[in-house]
């Protein structure tokens, strides 16, 4: 696998951002000194955190005491739910190191919480803070929209029959996206065969022991346990292996509902440019490229760690999410004074947007009618 080259974007003084990203930090510090705080996650969210993981536990541990299929099916699908809301909540805040002030700390509670989900946490965190957040939407060097041959992400994939239909069909192939990153994309990214390879993550034995510590370890409790607990119950094994697809399945459906559209709605997407310079800064790419929803009640962001204000935490990716409503409100403000195009869009509106895309981008394109 060829390492790929950085990419520049136009320095804020020669793209006209410079006034922007001046006034958008300084009203951001002004806003952290005005409540003597930090960026990172304070008691209450700590405390939120512990509680999410005891009720995973409690319905695990339910999980294996139980001796009917459908308390069985309900203690197991809740305690894969409530893992995936930590992991919204914690991991990815835990990836970007704002979750706890020591970067250990934080890979520590990465490998903890996604151990029930399969995914390796530190090839996850390279993925989406070194590929996506630095070239998000931008061909080979944003690894959320590489081709896969299933959808037609951007204007400069290969277009195939099937495509026709990828806005009906991808709710089915979204489902899978979990069991996806764990047994396919971790294990091409511990192969050397993406452009991870280049940040030598997990080296020599001791990386391969705890990489595979981690896959074991998600295939025991996941599914090991559940399975000896099933049979010893006098439960079928068919029970407990549907129970862990189906969570696997509804893990990722959450996961997913909560952030395609953010880059797919009204999103514009870029080729990666020949002389590896981009024509326009960082900031108002990133305008470009995402936005923000909000859903309807306002109280569900509780639950959603920030993904909702989606270009908020691209602009501020050192922030921990219990900053990102007001920091969204400084945003706004200030892309309105300096003319960048500030989208904040409702979920209904997300949802219209990401399926008008997804059935662009299945259209034979033109040049192929040709």
């Amino acid at each position: 696998m060829t390492p790929l080259p950085p990419l520049c974007y136009a320095a804020p003084e020669l793209s006209g951002e410079a006034a922007f990203e001046q006034a958008l930090q300084a009203r951001a510090r002004s806003y952290l000194a005005a409540r003597g705080d930090h960026r990172y996650a304070d008691g209450a969210h700590l405390l939120k955190a512990a509680l999410l993981a005891a009720a995973c536990l409690a319905c695990y541990l339910l999980c294996l005491t139980a001796s009917t299929a459908s308390g069985f099916a309900g203690a197991y699908l809740a305690a894969i739910a409530v893992c995936m809301l930590l992991n919204i909540d914690v991991n990815h805040d835990a990836s970007h190191n704002v979750f706890l002030r020591s970067r250990r700390g934080n890979r520590v509670v990465g490998r903890l919480v996604t151990l029930l989900l399969g995914i390796d946490p530190d090839y996850w965190r390279v993925r989406h803070v070194d590929f996506h957040h630095r070239y998000p939407n931008i061909e080979h060097y944003d690894l959320d929209t590489e081709e896969n041959g299933i959808f037609r992400q951007t204007p400069f994939q290969r277009w195939r029959p099937h495509m026709r239909q990828q806005h009906r069909y991808w709710p089915l192939i979204a489902a899978l996206s979990l069991t996806w990153i764990a047994w396919v994309f971790d294990w091409r990214d511990r192969l050397g065969r993406t452009p991870l390879r280049q940040h030598g993550l997990l080296p020599g034995s001791g990386g391969w022991a705890l990489f595979l510590a981690s896959k074991l370890g998600h295939l025991l409790l996941a599914l090991g346990l559940p399975l000896a607990a099933a049979d010893a119950h006098g439960l079928s094994w068919q029970l407990a292996l549907a129970c862990y697809l189906a969570a696997q399945m509804a893990g990722s459906l959450l996961l997913v509902f909560l952030l395609l559209g953010t880059h797919w709605a009204q999103a514009a997407f870029y080729p990666a440019p020949p002389n590896g310079r981009l024509a326009q800064g960082w900031h108002r790419h990133n305008f470009a490229t995402a936005c923000d929803w909000l859903p309807t009640p306002r109280w569900l962001q509780w639950g959603m760690g920030g993904l909702n204000l989606h270009l908020t935490h691209h602009l501020f990716p050192g922030w921990h999410h219990r900053h990102y409503p007001a920091l969204a409100d400084i945003v706004a403000r200030s892309a309105a004074e300096h003319g960048l195009p500030y989208r904040c869009l409702g979920y209904r509106q997300l949802l219209a947007g990401q399926r008008r895309f997804l059935r662009e981008m299945g259209r034979r394109p033109a040049e192929e009618n040709a």
